[in-house]
C-alpha cells in the first residue's frame, strides 16, 4: 500500500525513517508575496511491489506559481567535528542525507520504493497575484492510468498583507573559478558568462543582494604559495612601468547585476586571507606579455604593490563614479585576521584608507579589539563571538558563520535540522542585524583549492569542512543551479524577519519580541535555537496571528 503525508519544509526525512514519526501539516498561513514550501512524504509497505511508478499531482494551487521537485540524498562522509556533542544535530554518523532538489520531469513521474521514505518538495510562490483567502490543496499520487494511489489535503491561508522588502544585506561568496573548473570552460568565455549569470540569478532568488566581485582572483582558501584559477575582472596593462586598466569585463558584470536586481557589489579582498600579509594574485599584460605580477611573494605593504593598489583604486573609483555606481561598493581588506595579526592588518589597511574614506570597509573578524581600537569600523563577528559586539552597541552590526560555528548557534550543515537553520531569522530580527556573510555559495574546491571536487559525491570538500558548509547550490548539467533545501530554509528565515518587521509596524518591536520569546520559552540569543520543527513553526504562526488580527 502506498502511504503519503504532507509535512513542513523543516523536516529532513531519511530513507529508513518511518512515515508515522512525522507530524502532518494540515494548515499554514502565508503573505501574498511570500514563498511557501512543504513536502510530500511517500513510501510503500511490504504489500506493494518494490518500485511503483507514480505521478505527482496537485489540485488547488495554480500551476504557474507552483514548483515540484524531489529531495535527493547525498553522501556525507564528514557530518560534523567528532568532538561536538550530538546536541541539536540529526546525526553525527556518515551516511546518506537529504539535501539537493531535483526538478521533476517525464510528466511529474516519481518512483515509490518499498520500505524507503522519500520526499517531494512543493514550492508555492503567488507573487502577490493570488487573492487573499483560504485555499484547499490536495497533493496526490496517481498511477499512469489515473488511478489514485494516495492523497492528502492541506489548507493554505493567504493573508491580505505583504512582506516588506528585505532590508538586510546578504552575501554568500560567489566563486567564479569553481564554475569554470566544474563546467570545464574558459573563464569569461561566453559559456562561462552564461553559467555565472545562471548561478547569480538563483542567488538573487534566495535573497542574496550583495555579490562578491572579483576585481582580482579571490585570495581566499588558497594554499600559501598556491594559486586559484584566474578569474580577474579587471584588465591590467603595464607599459614602461606605468599601470592602466580596462573595465570592460567589470562593466559586463555590473550590467548582469542590474539585470538580476542585485543592488550591491562586494569588492573582493585587497590582501590575502588570515593576516593581510601578502597581495592577491594579480595578472597583467606587461610590455606585451601576459603574466602574474603580484601574489604570495609580494609584501602587502611593499612599495610596488602600494603604488599599484593606490593607482588601481583611484582609477576604479573614477570609473564607478562615472557610471554612478561607486556607492554600491563595499570593500574588504583581509578575511578573518586574528589578534596576533592586528598590527599587520592595520598597516595594510593604512596604505589605502584615505582613498576609501567614506566607503564601507568590512571584514569577518571576531576579536572585539579590532573594533574597539577603530581599526575595523564595520566588523563582521562570527555568530558565536557576537555578544561583545552586541554589548558594545556596534551600529549596523553584521554577523557571519562558517565551519567553526557549530556549537549552539544556527548554521546550515546538512547534518543540522532545518529548524536550527531557520532559527537565525528571529536572531537577526531581535538584534537588528544589518548584514550577513557566509563564505560558500558555490565553493567546489577541496582544502586550499588544490583541486576541484564533485559536489554530488563530496559535500565535505574532502574532509575540509562539515558537509554543507562549502556550498548551498549544486551545478546542474545545463549550467544552472540546483537549489538545496538548506538555501530555501535560510530564505524562509529571511522571510520570517520581514514578517516580524511587518508585525512590528503594527504593534511595536518590544511587543513582537515578547510574543516570540513567550512561544520560544526563553530569551532569544544567537546561541539558542529552536529544538523542533513544531517550535519554529509556532514562532512564525504567532507572528502571522498578530498580523491577521491587526488587518481583520
Amino acid at each position: 500500500m502506498i502511504k503519503v503525508k504532507l509535512i513542513s519544509s523543516l523536516e529532513k526525512p531519511f530513507l529508513n525513517d518511518s512515515i508515522e514519526s512525522y507530524h502532518s501539516l494540515s494548515f499554514i498561513r502565508m503573505m501574498k508575496n511570500e514563498r511557501l514550501s512543504f513536502q510530500l512524504l511517500y513510501t510503500s509497505d511490504g504489500d506493494a511491489s518494490f518500485c511503483t511508478p507514480a505521478v505527482l499531482a496537485i489540485e488547488g494551487l495554480p500551476a504557474e506559481y507552483t514548483t515540484t521537485r524531489t529531495v535527493e540524498q547525498v553522501p556525507v562522509s564528514f557530518p560534523v567535528y567528532l568532538d561536538i556533542p550530538n546536541d541539536n544535530y540529526l546525526s553525527k554518523e556518515p551516511g546518506l542525507y537529504p539535501d539537493w532538489l531535483q526538478p521533476l520531469h517525464c510528466g511529474n513521474g516519481i518512483s515509490v520504493i518499498k520500505d524507503q521514505l522519500r520526499a517531494a518538495w512543493v514550492q508555492f510562490d503567488p507573487q502577490s497575484n493570488i487573492p487573499a483567502g483560504c485555499y484547499d490543496v490536495t497533493v496526490r499520487l496517481t498511477g499512469r492510468d489515473g488511478t489514485v494511489l494516495a492523497e492528502q489535503a492541506l489548507t493554505i491561508e493567504i493573508l491580505n498583507a505583504e512582506l516588506p522588502p528585505q532590508q538586510m544585506l546578504l552575501t554568500q561568496w560567489f566563486h567564479c573559478d569553481s564554475l569554470a573548473n566544474y563546467y570545464d570552460c574558459e573563464p569569461w568565455s561566453e559559456r562561462h558568462w552564461k553559467i555565472v549569470e545562471n548561478f547569480a540569478r538563483t542567488a538573487r532568488h534566495n535573497g542574496i543582494n550583495l555579490l562578491l566581485t572579483p576585481l582580482f582572483t579571490l585570495p581566499l582558501d588558497t594554499r600559501v604559495g598556491g594559486e586559484r584559477r584566474t578569474t580577474q575582472l579587471l584588465d591590467v596593462t603595464v607599459a614602461n612601468g606605468e599601470y592602466s586598466f580596462g573595465f570592460d569585463k567589470l562593466d559586463r558584470w555590473i550590467d548582469m547585476c542590474d539585470r538580476l536586481d542585485i543592488p550591491y557589489l562586494e569588492i573582493a579582498h585587497l590582501f590575502t586571507q588570515w593576516g593581510a600579509a601578502h597581495a592577491p594574485k594579480v595578472t597583467a599584460t606587461v610590455d606585451g606579455e601576459y603574466k602574474r605580477i603580484f601574489g604570495w611573494n609580494t609584501d602587502a605593504t611593499g612599495e610596488e604593490y602600494t603604488r599599484f593598489l593606490r593607482t588601481m583604486l583611484s582609477a576604479f573609483l573614477t570609473h564607478m563614479k562615472q557610471r554612478g555606481d561607486d556607492k554600491r561598493c563595499l570593500f574588504h581588506i583581509s578575511d578573518e585576521p586574528n589578534i596576533d595579526q592586528l598590527e599587520q592588518y592595520q598597516k595594510s589597511k593604512a596604505i589605502i584608507a584615505d582613498i576609501l574614506q567614506g566607503y564601507t570597509i568590512m571584514d569577518a573578524i571576531s576579536n572585539y579589539e579590532f573594533y574597539r581600537q577603530g581599526i575595523v569600523t564595520t566588523p563582521i563577528p562570527g555568530s558565536d563571538h557576537i555578544e561583545p559586539f552586541i554589548d558594545g552597541k556596534v551600529p549596523g552590526l553584521w554577523t557571519y558563520y562558517c565551519c567553526v560555528q557549530c556549537r549552539g548557534v544556527s548554521n546550515r550543515f546538512i547534518a543540522m535540522p532545518a529548524w536550527r537553520n531557520r532559527s537565525i531569522g528571529m536572531q537577526f530580527y531581535k538584534y537588528d542585524i544589518a548584514g550577513f556573510l557566509q563564505w560558500g555559495y558555490n565553493f567546489y574546491n577541496n582544502m586550499s583549492s588544490e583541486n576541484t571536487i564533485n559536489p554530488y559525491t563530496e559535500v565535505c570538500g574532502e574532509y575540509t569542512v562539515p558537509g554543507g558548509d562549502a556550498f548551498s547550490v549544486y551545478p546542474a548539467p545545463d549550467g544552472t543551479a540546483y537549489e538545496s533545501t538548506r538555501i530555501i530554509v535560510f530564505h524562509e528565515a529571511l522571510q520570517d524577519v520581514r514578517a516580524m518587521k511587518l508585525a512590528e509596524s503594527l504593534y511595536g518591536k518590544e511587543r513582537i519580541i515578547a510574543e516570540i520569546e513567550a512561544v520560544f520559552g526563553q530569551e532569544i540569543r544567537f546561541d539558542r535555537c529552536a529544538r523542533s520543527s513544531d517550535m519554529m513553526l509556532a514562532i512564525r504562526a504567532k507572528v502571522n496571528e498578530l498580523i491577521a488580527n491587526a488587518i481583520s
